[in-house]
């Protein structure tokens, strides 16, 4: 095995490149000197951020689009604690990424030296794992293990902090071969016999419904996801992070569950006897009021972590592995005993699917418009028009979010990144600029709350410097909306700290950074601006002024079953 005489920071460097690296977002600062010494003469392409919490939202953008570990790098004290919410970010979603931390030199440790923080310490309960490299002969087998581990079993960020004396420290690199971790188990295959037992129970159930999350897209399983949904010709929901795992178009696919999903999804949610769960966590924001949620369901629960199987909701059938291969192991026995079971229940599984469609026909997800305003499912609306199904949707959280996870159409995997378990304002314009760098030749759309874009501003200059062509899309209604929506709802409409006033003009503020922006408030203007957005070949600011007062719709309250769906706004009683 050759070895070659090199110095930590090009020591990293060999082993970015091995791993695969193309792309890396990041900040420099003193300690991490050596590194970006070492970064100037080397061909891996490094994307200057405008602040370190967005490296991370960055790197999740590039990792959720391309299915590649995502990469990022601060400095130590303030730069390493300003990643640290898009950890808890990328730890909530399952969004493998490795994230590298400069840390004062080791002698320094525990002195209070200038820009000394204790990132492990900090970063212990929001990474999958996290390393400190005290020896650089440790250097390439923390870097290979952490990318293992951010990228096999159930996904997560992974964190290494980095002295500077090891950054510049000489030593022996040999390439690594293997890696051993005896504490590490990832269950892939999923029990075989659990598995012949779930084709049982779909072919004895009648009102089945497939519930698919994040997993399957993590999974890359949208193929074997289709092919149950077809073989079984069952009803299916896909969840906030699932969105894209089954296309949009498919006749079986009903929409989101969960606190804003439609009427259809939650009240199948509610009627179905077994709930085959693929990749989900059972979130509170599907489930809500847990105890009364899929009430007379069996439940099959595929999950390639453990410590999710039985954690909210105790499945009747367990099932852990990667929910690609358990699905390739199911698929072929249940087309195998197709002919002979389906028949037996074929007369209630159609009433059901009446069912299902009564209820779609009854409450569909649809947008509404005015003549004298720009409704906010207007701009949501249009917004799918122009993606059709194949562009790339980026948000931050909030009432944007749930409209275009209503309204918008996702005909493939990986086109929706959102910030779904944490929920952080600022999360869309800089996931962006890592979804643009993943997907170069898709229209990547970002479109923001002005709140969580006024989070995110700084990255304009990243944006422009890379002369990325996102086109970002601010839904406007003066308000943080959807803290307005529950001041409104729950707390007697007394709006307290939610007005957004001083917007700037987004002409005047895309211009500075030297591209083009507009501001549009007339519904019958709004399809053209998002067209002449889309037609410039640079980045695009377009401001949406929308009605400031609509709300999200169906609406589950906090603590409510989800079948006590609030459809709309209260009614006026007529009088008399």
């Amino acid at each position: 095995m050759s070895s070659n005489l090199m110095n930590g920071a090009s020591m990293l460097l060999e082993c970015l490149v091995r791993e695969g690296v193309e792309c890396m977002f990041g900040y420099p600062g003193g300690v991490t000197l050596p590194f970006y010494d070492a970064l100037y003469d080397h061909p891996l392409r490094h994307v200057l951020v405008r602040h370190e919490e967005n490296a991370a939202f960055a790197a999740q953008g590039y990792a959720r689009t391309t299915g590649k570990v995502g990469v990022c790098c601060a400095t130590s004290g303030p730069g390493a604690t300003n990643l640290t919410t898009g950890l808890v970010d990328a730890m909530m979603d399952s969004i493998p990424i490795v994230a590298l931390t400069g840390q004062v030199s080791s002698k320094l440790i525990g002195s209070d030296a200038f820009q000394e923080a204790d990132t492990f310490g900090i970063t212990r309960s929001c990474t999958k794992h996290n390393y400190m490299v005290k020896r650089i002969e440790d250097l390439p087998q923390i870097i290979h293990e952490a990318f293992y581990i951010a990228g096999t079993g159930r996904p997560g960020p992974v964190l290494v902090d980095i002295p500077k004396d090891v950054f510049q420290g000489n030593g022996h690199y040999a390439p690594v071969s293997t890696i051993h971790l005896p504490g590490y188990k990832v269950y892939t295959e999923g029990h075989s016999g659990q598995i012949r037992r779930a084709a049982q129970m779909i072919w004895d159930s009648e009102r089945t419904m497939v519930y698919a999350g994040g997993g399957i897209i993590a999974a890359n399983a949208s193929a074997e996801l289709r092919e149950l949904v077809e073989t079984i010709n069952a009803p299916t929901v896909c969840t906030l992070m699932g969105l894209g795992a089954l296309p949009s178009e498919h006749p079986n696919f009903i929409s989101m569950p969960g606190m804003h999903g439609s009427y259809a999804a939650n009240m199948g949610m509610t009627h179905t006897d077994l709930l085959i769960a693929l990749g989900v966590r059972f979130d509170d924001r599907v489930t809500g009021k847990l105890a009364a949620f899929a009430p007379h369901a069996k439940v099959i629960h595929v999950d390639i972590d453990p410590a999710e199987v039985g954690k909210n909701r105790n499945p009747d059938l367990p099932i852990v592995g990667d929910v690609r291969r358990v699905l390739q192991k199911l698929n072929p026995i249940l087309k195998e005993t197709r002919e002979q079971e389906a028949p037996k229940k074929a007369a209630g599984r159609q009433a059901w699917w009446d069912q299902v469609k009564a209820w779609k026909e009854q409450h569909p997800l649809q947008p509404s418009y005015s003549d004298s305003e720009i409704k906010p499912q207007h701009l949501v609306a249009e917004i799918d028009r122009i993606a059709g199904g194949r562009a790339v949707v980026t948000a931050d959280v909030g009432q944007h979010q749930m409209w275009a996870a209503q309204l918008v159409r996702f005909n493939a995997p990986r086109l929706w990144v959102n910030s779904g378990g944490l929920g952080s304002m600022g999360f869309g314009l800089p996931a962006a600029i890592g979804a643009q760098f993943g997907q170069p030749d898709n229209l990547v759309i970002s479109l923001v709350g002005d709140g969580g874009f006024q989070m995110s501003i700084p990255e304009l200059a990243t944006i422009a410097a890379y002369g990325l062509p996102v086109k970002i899309i601010v839904l406007n209604n003066g308000y943080l909306g959807m803290v307005r929506q529950w001041q409104e709802l729950f707390y007697n409409n007394r709006l307290s700290s939610v007005t957004l006033d001083c917007f700037p003009d987004a002409e005047k503020l895309a211009g500075a950074y030297g591209f083009k922006g507009r501001t549009v408030e007339k519904p019958h203007e709004l399809a053209k601006a998002i067209d002449d957005a889309v037609a410039e070949p640079g980045p695009y600011l377009l401001n949406v002024k929308v009605t400031p007062f609509e709300n999200v719709y169906p609406m589950v309250p906090a603590g409510g079953a989800v079948n006590e769906m609030v459809m709309g706004p209260p009614q006026p009683v007529p009088v008399g």
